[in-house]
């Protein structure tokens, strides 16, 4: 009989492979909040909506724990679920990505991001276009795609700038990339970002390139770049780099944090590339967080109110699951949430939707079938990862960890 032993080079590294990976399927709610009313939102159910359809076929979530959340009344429940699970409720009086992912991330916000539901002030809008010599069309609450219908032709005949807004706090600018390139489009976002303070602080800027010659035709690339405001307090993920571990946002982490507290960053160009990227994470070595936003869930479908390739989506996720999972190395925490819900089965607005937010969490180092019920704060999450990975944070939320370590 030998007896293998670690040299202190490859003890150091399997005690640096402490990693969790923290999954956000942008817009995925679980059913409407105590408080949606208030936001327009009563009785709306983003999962509701996309079970029903034949598109969604998830037994890899069902086996996680999905469908036995509480108030999670779609799918059939599991006798044994793998993972851990609980229904969180935003505190934050919000129901954008950025309050979402701030909450997710241990900040809570108690006052809504400004909003502007007439437009924005025309003196603002004139400062705008003395700073960019381009002239503004539109600003006006707007679909992203039915603006450019409206408006792409005439911006193309005057050389002009698209503004509009939503009922989230954001200040989106669309423009056609033959007439402003790409690079000279966000610059004039930074300009907006840099004017958009105090009163007018939006949560968002958006950069929104398309092309096209006709309101036929005119599509959005991928290129969109989110300009965000710096959190107003230290994140998980600031105390995650200053305990000297590793941060990796994926998709558009970085832009929803304006880059506080990112180490790396990898964008991507959709759910697929975002999913491709996160599997190739679970080959490398890190200490930390791989955080990653698949935006397609809601900029595809919960916005264009697209049931089908919703569900879809979900069914892609899904199936993804096993191959991740059968590389997650011991000590590997996988979680996965939400920021918000946008129900495409909503046609009222074709906005966010005020929804609770599922919490998966699977490891080897997790206990399964635990039902955490329901946590009043998406900070649980914080506060959850950074007691896993041994980080003195202290977040606006009472983490689980303790609850489901084995």
């Amino acid at each position: 009989m030998s007896l293998i032993r670690a040299e202190p080079e490859e003890m150091e590294k399997t005690k640096m492979e402490k990693r969790v990976f923290l999954i956000v399927l942008d817009s995925f709610g679980i059913g409407a909040e105590p408080d949606a009313a208030a936001f327009g939102d009563e009785g709306t159910n983003t999962l509701g909506a996309i079970a029903k359809h034949p598109n969604f076929n998830c037994p890899n979530l069902q086996k996680l724990g999905l469908f036995n959340i509480d108030g999670v009344t779609a799918g059939e429940k599991t006798a044994a679920p793998t993972g851990s699970f609980a229904r969180l409720q935003e505190q934050s009086m919000g129901k954008d990505t950025t309050i979402g992912h701030w909450e997710i991330a241990g900040v809570v916000s108690p006052k809504p991001l400004p909003t502007f539901p007439e437009g924005f002030p025309a003196e603002l809008i004139h400062e705008f276009e003395e700073k960019t010599g381009h002239k503004v069309l539109c600003n006006k609450p707007y679909s992203g795609t039915q603006v450019l219908k409206d408006y792409g032709e005439q911006a193309m005949k005057e050389n002009a700038l698209i503004v509009y807004t939503s009922a989230d706090s954001v200040f989106q600018v669309a423009a056609n990339e033959e007439l402003v390139p790409v690079h000279e489009l966000y610059r004039y976002c930074e300009i907006a970002r840099e004017m958009l303070k105090g009163e007018y602080g939006v949560g968002r800027v958006i950069a929104r390139p398309f092309v096209g010659d006709c309101a036929a035709n005119f599509t959005r690339t991928p290129r969109r770049h989110d300009y965000s405001l710096v959190p107003p307090h230290d994140t998980m993920l600031d105390a995650i780099l200053a305990a000297g571990k590793q941060t990796i946002g994926v998709g558009k982490i970085h832009d929803i944090f304006a880059g506080k507290g990112i180490g790396e960053t990898i964008r991507t160009s959709g759910n697929t590339e975002g999913l491709q990227v996160t599997l190739e994470l679970a080959d490398r070595d890190f200490e930390g967080l791989a955080f990653v936003n698949l935006v397609d869930f809601d900029m595809l479908y919960g916005h264009r109110r697209n049931i089908a390739g919703y569900a879809a989506a979900a069914a892609e996720f899904n199936d993804w699951l096993p191959g991740f999972m059968a590389k997650m190395r011991p000590g590997d925490i996988l979680m996965v949430t939400a920021d918000h819900g946008c129900d495409p089965s909503y046609t009222k607005t074709t906005d966010h939707t005020r929804e609770h937010v599922p919490f998966l969490i699977y490891g080897d180092e997790v206990k399964p079938g635990v039902n955490l019920h329901t946590r009043y704060s998406f900070a649980t999450i914080a506060d959850t990862v950074c007691k896993a990975l041994g980080v003195d944070y202290c977040p606006a939320g009472c983490g689980v960890y303790d609850e489901i370590a084995r």
